[in-house]
């Protein structure tokens, strides 16, 4: 019997264990893929956390995934044995719902999300249907693409989608996991690209990645700093601070627009009046589809972006949540995998 390993929870908040499992066959439409690197994110947290509705035990999560095909099932066509692919946030849609019929894919009612409805990276080798494939290009390391398709592509198509166009000033909120690919997309799309954040210790590091101005929000107002610059068309909230946010609203430029990528469950505490006199507006943005993924990293190899990583072998998955949980990766932790 082949076998392959996973790191697995076999109960709502408890601990991850390495443990054999026998090697999956794909099915119809399915793909086997020899996992190579796994991001860890924040919302597997969420999913191996009580109360984790809905969620088969034992899990096996993680939803940044890159590795090569090692066995396609039966009716797949255009992958085959040895692609370098990606399963990022989005793992499969329905196709019947709503928004699917209308082609916005990533809003569909019945998303599959890696780790989550399916087993996903934290292991040698996973199954993954081919509507959640997008193929990782020439130049990219396997490493450099696992954040890309939750993290990057979160960043990266919440700017593209916002309607700021090359030269306007857009400010990117926090400088984290998120918001360190915040700022470098945004300065290689051409933006006048502001950074904040709390402190000034991450000031070098944001003008290195791109950032033309720094506001510190402990020590200045951002709104009005932001107003001294002109006004901010976008502000991309990546911070999970709906405080932080909120803040931000008034040093729009008129027409400006927050978009928030950063999940709280806090309200945010944003008047009408705020947002009517200068025609203001708010924007949720979700991940991206596969074929988003691959604009994604296709963009980063064009242009040298690569998101900042910390490494740790599958064997470890226990320190790199940890890490990740408390903030002291900096910035994305990554499974080593490798089958």
């Amino acid at each position: 019997m082949s076998v392959m390993r996973v790191a697995q929870v076999a109960e709502p908040g408890g601990s991850f264990e390495i443990v054999e499992r026998e090697l999956p066959e794909p099915g119809p439409g399915h793909v086997r893929i020899a996992v190579e690197a796994s991001g860890v994110c924040h919302t597997d947290a969420v999913f191996v956390r009580p109360p984790s509705p809905g969620i088969t035990f034992p899990l096996v999560t993680g939803h940044e995934v890159a590795g090569r095909i090692d066995a396609p099932g039966e009716g797949v066509d255009g992958w085959r044995t040895g692609d370098r692919v990606e399963v990022g946030w989005f793992g499969g849609h329905c196709g019947r719902c709503r928004p699917c019929r209308r082609g916005d894919f990533i809003s569909c009612r019945f998303l599959k999300v890696p780790g989550r409805d399916y087993d996903g990276g934290y292991a040698t080798h996973m199954v993954a249907p081919v509507q959640a494939l997008a193929r990782i290009p020439e130049g990219l390391d396997p490493v450099d693409a696992a954040p890309l398709g939750c993290a990057g592509v979160t960043s990266f198509m919440g700017l593209r989608n916002s309607g700021a166009r090359a030269g306007d000033l857009v400010a990117v909120l926090g400088v984290g996991g998120l918001g360190h690919l915040g700022v470098q997309y945004a300065a290689k799309m051409g933006f006048e690209t502001v950074a904040i954040a709390r402190g000034r210790d991450k000031e070098e590091l944001a003008r290195r990645l791109g950032a033309e101005h720094y506001i510190d929000s402990t020590a200045s107002d951002p709104a009005r700093a932001l107003e001294e610059l002109g006004g901010a068309q976008v502000v991309l909230g990546t911070a999970a601070s709906s405080e932080a946010m909120a803040a931000t609203v008034d040093g729009l430029a008129p027409r400006g627009k927050l978009v928030v990528i950063g999940v709280t469950a806090q309200s945010l505490g944003v008047t009408p009046a705020q947002l009517i006199g200068d025609s203001l507006s708010l924007q949720g943005h979700p991940s991206g589809t596969a074929l988003e993924v691959e604009d994604t990293m296709a963009f980063s190899v064009r242009t040298g972006v690569r998101p900042m990583v910390e490494t740790v072998p599958l064997d470890e998955v226990g320190e790199a949540f940890a890490r990740m949980l408390s903030g002291a990766a900096r910035f994305r932790m990554v499974l080593t995998v490798g089958a």
